[in-house]
């Protein structure tokens, strides 16, 4: 059976009390940054426009900003003890933090007098002081920003030009990948894995950003490991850093995507973890490596499989040759309208020289929506097999895919679908294969499947559908294969087997 490791962390975790306050430090910290910002202003207008400003309402307001922040870094603090965020930027955010505190006591101490009762010039020091303080407080603010949501939150979608007047690397070219159509002939590393690291690790691990020293952009640079050594170990995946950091807690400062950053699915650890124990192989096809079990269905639906022999190097992706939707005479697409699918970044591809039958994938277009999916019905008849997995589609689209009379093969995987939309499929009288692993379908959903005669193969990963349901669909559709995947019961009893050198283990944080 294929394995997967679990490393096992036992983390002392403060107080619930400690915790309980720390959750209010983003609403207090919101309290220093408009006093300051304030008594700021009021300074700027007082200097400038030489306007009476009372000054005992600017130490009034400075001193609740002093109290402010002095509680904000205590929050801070009890906050930062469930872990979970970066460590150097944690750091740098706490010391900046409370500088905020320390120069608003001081401006606050300048300004009441104070500390003119001890020093004679303490005048002098009170502009510096609330300059430093407002200083500190965009630092601080920006790195607070930065645990939260990630470091490149303000810069996510900076245009190129303001990008290079503010010296901040380019934005990451988008990588098209090629679709798989014969899981049996895609390449491991160039159409499984490679979309894998750069959908979630590439974003922190590039030439422009090598987060650990570790860059996961080219397969040479994948070899050549991070700043502590190899990043895997070819046929050991427990040994490997790469799997290893994935299955850590995602509270843990090591665990990999960094918290606050989409998170690799089961499917994706379970991939990556196959890929490793194949050798990690750069240069060689599904087909040359060996298919258990447990990775069979993942591999599978990836290009919408059939039925597959257990322990089989050859997977049996596509459409049986005797479907009548493949030998079927259509006419030809119009030209115009695959031009208009092509604009939304769909790929429209041939099924075979000979006919005219199109599958059309969202592999590239994963912002397609409920008003693009209008477009669709203009090629009702040469859609045979569509892919919108992972798209912003909904119910409201599947009235548009239910008028594609000769669909044969539909990925919903990952979509906004529900029990309501899939009454609209009973017209598909074609559909042989349907993929809803990740949806919010449940039993009833299930029910308005009954009447596809035709429907051989349905992927129900990750719903709300129960054995029960699925009993009482095949007592409909005996013939019907249902593939279950990989549920999180089905992790955990894959992993229950731990490494030695994983248990208790930590890795480098990256």
């Amino acid at each position: 059976m294929y394995e997967l490791i679990l490393l096992q962390a036992a983390p002392s975790f403060p107080a619930d009390w400690v915790l309980f306050w720390g959750h209010f430090h983003p609403l207090i910290v919101h309290l220093p940054i408009g006093f300051l910002l304030i008594a700021g202003l009021l300074e700027i207008d007082r200097l400038t426009r030489r306007n009476s400003v009372s000054p005992h309402t600017i130490t009034l307001i400075l001193f609740w900003s002093a109290v402010s922040a002095t509680l904000a870094c205590v929050f801070g603090y009890m906050l930062s003890l469930g872990g979970g965020y970066e460590a150097e930027t944690l750091n740098s955010h706490m010391w900046q933090g409370i500088g905020v505190a320390v120069f608003a006591w001081l401006a606050w101490s300048v300004k009441s007098e104070n500390l003119g009762r001890i020093l004679p010039f303490a005048s002098l020091f009170y502009l510096p002081a609330l300059g430093v303080a407002l200083a500190l407080l965009l630092a601080a603010g920006h790195l607070g920003g930065n645990l939260t949501h990630g470091e490149d939150y303000l810069t996510q979608y900076m245009p190129e030009t303001m990008r290079t007047m503010a010296g901040v690397q380019p934005k990451l070219k988008a990588v098209m990948f090629e679709p798989i159509t014969d899981v049996n002939q895609a390449m491991v590393y160039q159409q499984i894995v490679n979309p894998i690291l750069h959908s979630r690790c590439v974003q922190c691990h590039n030439a422009g950003k090598a987060k650990a020293g570790l860059r996961l952009d080219t397969p040479e640079m994948i070899k050549k490991g991070y700043e502590d050594g190899p990043v895997f170990v070819a046929g050991k995946s427990k040994s490997s850093e790469l799997v290893k950091v994935c299955l850590l807690p995602e509270d843990d400062d090591h665990h990999m995507p960094p918290k606050g950053k989409t998170q690799l699915k089961e499917s994706d650890i379970a991939l990556l973890t196959w890929w490793i124990d194949q050798g990690a192989p750069f240069d060689k096809k599904v087909a040359d490596l060996a298919v258990n079990e447990a990775i069979r269905p993942v591999l599978a639906s990836l290009a919408g499989g059939g039925p597959l022999e257990v322990g089989s190097a050859q997977l049996a992706s596509g459409p049986a040759p005797e479907s009548r939707v493949l030998t079927m005479k259509v006419p030809a697409a119009d030209s115009k309208v695959v031009d208009e699918l092509k604009k939304l970044n769909l790929l429209v591809l041939p099924l075979s020289k000979e006919q005219n039958q199109l599958e059309v994938s969202a592999v590239n277009a994963r912002t397609f929506n409920d008003a693009q999916a209008a477009i669709l019905p203009k090629m009702s008849s040469q859609i045979v097999w569509l892919k919108l997995g992972d798209t912003e589609i909904s119910d409201a689209a599947l009235t548009q895919i239910a008028k594609l009379k000769n669909l044969q093969k539909l990925h919903l995987e990952e979509t906004k679908v529900t029990d309501a939309g899939l009454k609209q499929l009973k017209q598909l009288a074609n559909l042989e294969y349907l993929n809803l692993y990740g949806t919010a379908i449940t039993d009833a959903g299930l029910t308005e499947l009954a009447g596809l005669k035709n429907l051989k193969t349905i992927y129900l990963w990750q719903t709300k559908v129960t054995e029960q349901g699925i009993a009482t669909l095949k007592k409909v559709l005996p013939t019907l294969e249902v593939v279950g995947g990989i549920s999180e019961q089905t992790v955990a009893e894959l992993a229950k087997v731990a490494s030695p050198e994983s248990k208790g283990g930590e890795t480098k944080k990256e």
